[in-house]
């Protein structure tokens, strides 16, 4: 069960000097946090009890704030980036990004503080708290302060999300980051729900409302500032649900006006989601539509008022908050500014490029680093100082990469080896087919494949095929991995001389388990500048995907009626390149096994050509013991090449054979031949085909 007490916030973004916008903001905070204690009214009591306690502390602890002045308060946090490997798993960088502008709008150091109106200038405070990044986890061990779990609830970002993880709250500052956050941008609890239920404590927010960089903007990165002073017990600016009267009060409602925030100096509002810098409602000459906690799009500051409400929180048992900034716990978490040099660490932007091409690194060492030294085998430059790097590889290869840092004290370094594949142009005549038939294994040289789940992934099999005897398939049927993604993705092909009407068809097979039709699906990418950007041209799922009847059994294709064929087009512009790659993804939906073959490169209509080569060829016998004979039952003008390799790929016999007759057998002698299994393979122009053969 999912229990919804949060605040949350759909600021979609936030408009520096517009005074309207056509953006719509939605907040679910309190009608769902009293549907939720309606629903569950276990947990009713304990919620007014802590709720009536905070407020008591609160109202004392303002009495007597003097005595408190000055103080900093540090929160140690954590993020945890719930992801399933799509583009809400940010960036560290992003994650930094997000700590800086969050401590800059609480110290009152964001820039456009210069813009407040005078009415409320003077008021405006630096709040004196400061997220800081954890540097130990729960066990004492040197912690990035950044976690990535891979699961599908980052498609739901409620509640459930931390079930996965929670660092000890009140040591720590969950904050989980996701694909969605329960339908808005981000959602919080308050002290009092978190004292009564620990275990839902912390902050979800969407990763593109985090920070001002990478999936997010700076014109949304104030949410995460918003949901802190949720877990800090403000209140939305024009009131909002104290939980004993179960009441809560939508923005701009006129009869805001008879409700409060719990802070002297906001005055009561109706609350705004516009920036209307004049707006005044409930007597006020003009209201605080500044202000962090409302929804007005043009957020700068935090009042005094706010601040102290924020300190009490800070300062009361209720919810545990009282705990994070103590010494102890600042030392226990890493966080007292004694930074500890615990690891060297390197990402990249991509790790296969083209010759030519360049790829960034960046180091995400920590903590405290002062100093660095890359080294760059085969790129330019090949050394370097800077925490980001932009180098280019001129040479094809798999490269190793070396960051080596330091503190001032202490000295790590990191090797990643075979961390950079540089590819070869390409060397394929189009048009061609890939029947797989040479392919022994993935990965190699022609196909790569990301398994982002190391479960089941694309592989070779010769249980079934299209032609021939081999194909690429998933063994989807035992994947247990909801929304598991494996890529397959081609080294590249030269199509700059192609034509605009250029094709690519292919076949594969695929069923269900049972009568339910799935969520399976097979998506198809190509690129014309070596995969650096993907051009989404096929998206196939359920009955469009399914080739045969459901079967409760491992599916395998019993025949050719069992698969189907699609076309890719428009393949032109810049995908008519020389640096031109497809990717096939699949991504499980509790459907049967996938199947993959004869992929159709440059040429609609080379299928049937390919198919007519194949059929005109007999080899016989098989098995053999001593000789075999092939024999072609149409003409071909020109050489016929024959090249004979044991299962590794290693050419045992190769003859040309200029214009074979139609039935005329030829010979080849295999006498000394070991036993096993061995593959022919027939060339003829831009056709080839691979037969399997035993030697007896």
């Amino acid at each position: 069960m999912n229990f919804f007490f949060r605040t949350c916030l759909l600021l979609v973004a936030y408009q520096a000097n517009a005074q309207t916008t056509n953006l719509t903001p939605f907040c679910g905070t309190d009608e769902l946090r009293i549907k939720t204690l309606q629903e569950n009214p276990q947990y009713l009591n304990g919620a007014k009890n802590s709720h009536h306690r905070l407020e008591e502390f609160t109202n004392t602890f303002t009495q007597n704030y003097q005595s408190h002045r000055g103080t900093l308060y540090i929160i140690p946090v954590v993020f945890h980036i719930i992801h399933n490997y799509g583009i809400e798993n940010i960036s560290d960088a992003q994650v930094l990004d997000a700590i800086e502008v969050t401590n800059r709008n609480m110290r009152k150091l964001n820039p456009d503080t210069v813009d407040i109106i005078p009415a409320f200038k003077s008021i405006a405070a630096d709040c004196q708290i400061e997220l800081r990044l954890a540097q130990k986890d729960p066990n004492g061990n040197c912690t990035s302060g950044i976690n990535r779990i891979a699961s599908p609830l980052t498609y739901i970002g409620d509640h459930s999300v931390k079930q996965l993880i929670q660092w000890d709250p009140s040591k720590y500052l969950n904050v989980y980051v996701c694909a969605d956050a329960a339908g808005i941008a981000g959602h919080a609890i308050f002290p009092s729900d978190a004292d009564t239920i620990p275990q839902w404590d912390g902050i979800v927010i969407r990763h593109d409302y985090l920070g001002s960089i990478g999936t997010s903007t700076p014109f949304k990165s104030i949410v995460l500032t918003h949901e802190l002073g949720h877990y800090l017990n403000l209140q939305h600016i024009w009131g909002g649900n104290n939980v004993p009267g179960y009441y809560y009060l939508p923005v701009a409602q006129s009869g805001n006006c008879y409700y409060d925030d719990g802070v002297a100096d906001t005055p009561n509002t109706i609350g705004w989601q516009t920036c209307n810098l004049n707006g005044a409602s409930c007597g006020n000459i003009v209201d605080n539509v500044q202000n962090f906690m409302d929804y007005a799009y043009c957020p700068r500051m935090f009042t005094e008022g706010q601040k102290i409400r924020m300190h009490a929180a800070l300062n009361a048992p209720v919810g545990n908050r009282n705990n994070l900034w103590q010494p102890a716990n600042l030392a226990a978490t890493g966080t007292d500014g004694n930074n500890s040099l615990c690891a060297a660490a390197i990402t990249a932007n991509r790790n296969v490029i083209c010759a030519g091409q360049s790829i960034t690194f960046t180091d995400v060492s920590y903590h405290g680093i002062t100093a660095r030294n890359w080294t760059f085998i085969g790129g330019n430059p090949a050394n370097a100082n800077t925490p980001n790097v932009t180098v280019t590889y001129n040479t094809p290869g798999i490269y190793a990469v070396q960051l080596e840092v330091t503190n001032g004290i202490d000295t790590l370094t990191v090797i990643e080896n075979n961390y950079i594949t540089v590819l070869a142009d390409a060397q394929t005549i189009l048009p061609i087919i890939e029947s797989f038939e040479n392919t022994t294994s993935l990965p190699n040289a022609y196909w790569m494949i990301n398994n982002f789940h190391n479960d089941q992934t694309f592989t070779v099999t010769g249980t079934t095929s299209y032609t021939g005897n081999k194909c690429i398939s998933i063994d989807n049927y035992n994947c247990t991995t909801t929304a598991a993604t494996d890529e397959l993705i081609s080294a590249t092909y030269d199509y700059s001389n192609q034509p605009a009407s250029t094709t690519i068809d292919f076949k594969y097979a695929f069923t269900f388990k049972d009568t339910i039709n799935t969520t399976d699906r097979l998506r198809v990418f190509i690129s014309g500048d070596c995969g650096q950007t993907w051009v989404l041209k096929k998206n196939m799922t359920g009955n469009v995907l399914k080739t045969a009847n459901y079967t409760n059994q491992p599916f395998v294709p019993q025949n050719q009626s069992q698969w189907k064929s699609t076309t890719i087009t428009g393949i032109n512009g810049s995908l008519l390149s020389d640096k031109f790659r497809i990717k096939f993804i699949f991504e499980a939906g509790g459907g049967n096994n996938f199947y993959l073959d004869d992929i159709n490169f440059g040429n609609a209509t080379y299928l049937d050509e390919w198919n007519e080569f194949n059929e005109s060829i007999t080899l016989s016998p098989n098995p053999f013991t001593d000789e075999i004979f092939f024999e072609l039952n149409t003409a071909y003008s020109g050489i016929l090449a024959v090249i004979i390799t044991d299962i590794n790929g290693k050419v045992i016999w190769s003859g040309n054979y200029n214009s074979p007759h139609p039935g005329e057998k030829q010979k080849i002698s295999l006498h000394n031949l070991a036993q096993g299994m061995y593959y022919v393979n027939l060339f003829h122009q831009h056709k080839s085909v691979t037969r399997k053969i035993i030697k007896l």
